[in-house]
């Protein structure tokens, strides 16, 4: 008899108490080893429109709801008695005619109203439904159950997160995708084997082959993603790339699922290897390593051969093993150095928070020890043009800088990135065979020249997840140019049907801002032959400027004379040209009594505090 967990079951354990999970848990593992003893206390629901649904007492008042047949038995919610009954009359398990995947589909409830004719204000504009255009037949590929298709054909902005609610996760999936302007995957076709083994049935139904596998599943219930995973991640996890592959997606999409998984897969491929599962801070590398220990619980030799570490912490253990010990300047000290610095230059006219901040996201980032690196650098990002004169005299403060870190034998983070990169290129061997970096967005240009070095570009070395529109710490930059050339392995996760319905939409209209503005930016910005219909890069300044735009993974615009960069397309253009406004804003505020601090914050595009 085949056992089976479906996620509406650890969906309604969760919700329940320490005590209750508890019981039903035992009650759940008995039906799992004897689901013909006799103590099982088996009650039909004589009102459920599913004939085969059947309630299994766990204790006074605690029930599981569970899908019964001759050579089959699954568990499907759990609860009080009432609301577990409830929940079972409201729903039947049935195979998609379309699909042919098994669906839990919630009944359709036809409601009578009596209308009581008053006076009332005229009703708003009713907005148009979404879905007009597609036949029956396209919703049904898409999973939508029969019953529910006059719901969907009269779905509205309004309503079809609330209709997304009480779909199967692939119809709920398509009709938000195609609600934000997107197109759903292709609808797949049932296997021959049965419902159960369709695609977008695993999803939701688990068979559990034993005792312990049930104890997994039901141990971390809202860690349920580790155990179901959408066919679409199960794809990018499995997929084999000739070099290094990036993987993007909005809030709510299952990034950090894809690298778990991505983590666990090559380790299981690949016996003798060690993989680096990586991301930015500390905290967050925690995070990922509770989550890989629910996973590989039960594969404790696979688990050890996956390190999880944050991109830092990596470093400054190589560099302590291979190089030495390094002592690291902190902010303070940074801060310290480069006022000290600047006050000894005969025509200062930056502030200190310019010139910490063009020290930290240009010189040190780019690890910058020449003029001639610093007067070619393309500072994309950087609002505040420099001219060639004024780059001159900053590097005579930056210089003052580097010189006072080495007579104090202090090194900044961006320092112990570069020696372990330069110490592997020039013949170490890298200590990972593979690398998966989360949160992606905020890795920085140093700790990516250091992930390269380690990944050494072989096939499937360097596997990154993360979203440039969620980018919070770093400013835009070339990855092509760091040796990460990752524009041909850009697949992009859609929304993860596990996410909640507020996630989700919050999801939807930041995807819909995106399509706008930054979809697909990598590979916009590496065609500039796509002129005035992707990106604009204007011919005048430096070539440096032009070509790194070419490549460059921030948003689409015009690389400036200095090798800034601005964004052109959608509402950034219309910004844009308020922006050019500032120096009139300036003036006008002069005149007024405001002072220009107070005018740089309510401008567009506030410039940073420069000379």
């Amino acid at each position: 008899m085949d056992f089976r967990i479906a996620d509406t079951f650890t969906d309604s354990l969760a919700r329940l108490t320490g005590d209750e999970q508890k019981s039903l848990k035992t009650t759940a593992f008995d039906l799992q080893i004897d689901p013909s003893n006799p103590g099982m206390q088996f009650h039909k629901l004589d009102r459920a429109r599913d004939k085969n649904f059947w309630s299994v007492r766990a204790g006074s008042d605690l029930r599981l709801i569970v899908h019964r047949m001759t050579d089959s038995l699954m568990l499907c919610y759990a609860d009080h008695h009432d609301p577990a009954y409830a929940w079972a009359e409201r729903r039947k398990l049935e195979t998609h005619p379309k699909t042919g995947a098994a669906q839990l589909v919630e009944i359709r409830e036809t409601v009578l109203e009596i209308v009581i004719p008053r006076h009332v204000e005229a009703p708003a504009p009713a907005r148009p439904p979404l879905f007009t255009y597609l036949t029956d037949e396209d919703l049904l590929a898409y999973g939508v159950p029969a019953e529910w298709l006059a719901d969907a054909r009269l779905a509205t902005e309004e309503t079809v997160l609330d209709l997304a609610g009480h779909l199967p996760s692939e119809a709920a999936e398509a009709l938000l995708t195609l609600a934000t302007g997107g197109k759903p995957r292709a609808p797949e076709l049932a296997p021959t084997a049965g419902p159960f083994d369709h695609p977008d049935a695993q999803r939701r139904f688990r068979v559990v082959a034993d005792v312990e596998e049930l104890a997994r599943a039901l141990d971390y219930p809202w860690e349920k993603w580790t155990v179901f995973l959408h066919p679409s991640q199960r794809e990018l996890v499995e997929r084999r790339f000739g070099g290094p592959a990036r993987v993007s997606g909005s809030a709510g999409t299952g990034k950090t699922v894809v690298a778990l998984h991505r983590a666990a897969f090559l380790a299981r491929a690949n016996p003798d290897a060690r993989v680096l599962l990586t991301t930015f801070s500390d905290a967050l590398a925690n995070a990922l390593s509770v989550k890989l220990g629910h996973l590989l619980d039960h594969q404790p030799r696979i688990l050890e051969r996956v390190e999880v570490h944050a991109v830092g912490a990596v470093a400054r253990l190589l560099h302590e093993r291979r190089i030495g010990p390094a002592e690291i300047a902190s902010p303070e000290v940074i801060r310290a150095i480069v006022s000290d610095a600047a006050s000894k230059s005969e025509d200062q006219r930056f502030s200190l928070q310019f010139l910490l901040s063009e020290w930290t996201e240009v010189v040190d980032a780019w690890q910058l020890t020449s003029w001639e690196a610093y007067r070619d650098v393309a500072r994309l990002g950087r609002r505040t043009r420099l001219p060639e004169n004024r780059r001159e005299a900053l590097w005579e403060i930056f210089q003052r800088v580097r010189a006072a870190l080495d007579e104090r034998g202090l090194k900044t983070e961006a320092d112990l990135y570069s020696r372990i990169a330069a110490h592997i290129a020039a013949g170490g061997r890298p200590p990972y065979d593979f690398i998966v970096v989360d949160e992606a967005q905020d890795v920085s240009v140093a700790q990516l020249r250091f992930l390269a070095a380690l990944g050494d570009v072989r096939p499937d070395s360097l596997f990154f997840a993360g979203d440039l529109g969620q980018r919070i710490f770093q400013l835009p930059f070339s990855w092509k140019s760091l040796g990460v050339d990752a524009a041909d392995q850009l697949p992009h996760l859609a929304p993860d049907p596990l996410t909640s319905r507020s996630i989700a939409g919050h999801g939807d209209r930041r995807r819909r801002r995106q399509r706008r503005n930054t979809r697909r930016d990598d590979l916009r910005l590496q065609r500039p032959g796509t002129a005035g219909r992707c990106v604009r890069v204007r011919r005048r300044g430096d070539r440096a400027g032009r070509a790194l735009a070419g490549d460059s993974l921030g948003r689409g615009g015009e690389a400036r004379g200095d090798g800034g960069f601005r964004a052109l397309g959608g509402a950034a253009a219309a910004r844009s040209r308020r922006g050019r406004s500032s120096q009139t804003a300036r003036r006008v505020t002069r005149r007024s009594g405001r002072s220009e601090a107070w005018a740089d914050r309510h401008r567009h595009h506030a410039p940073e505090q420069g000379p």
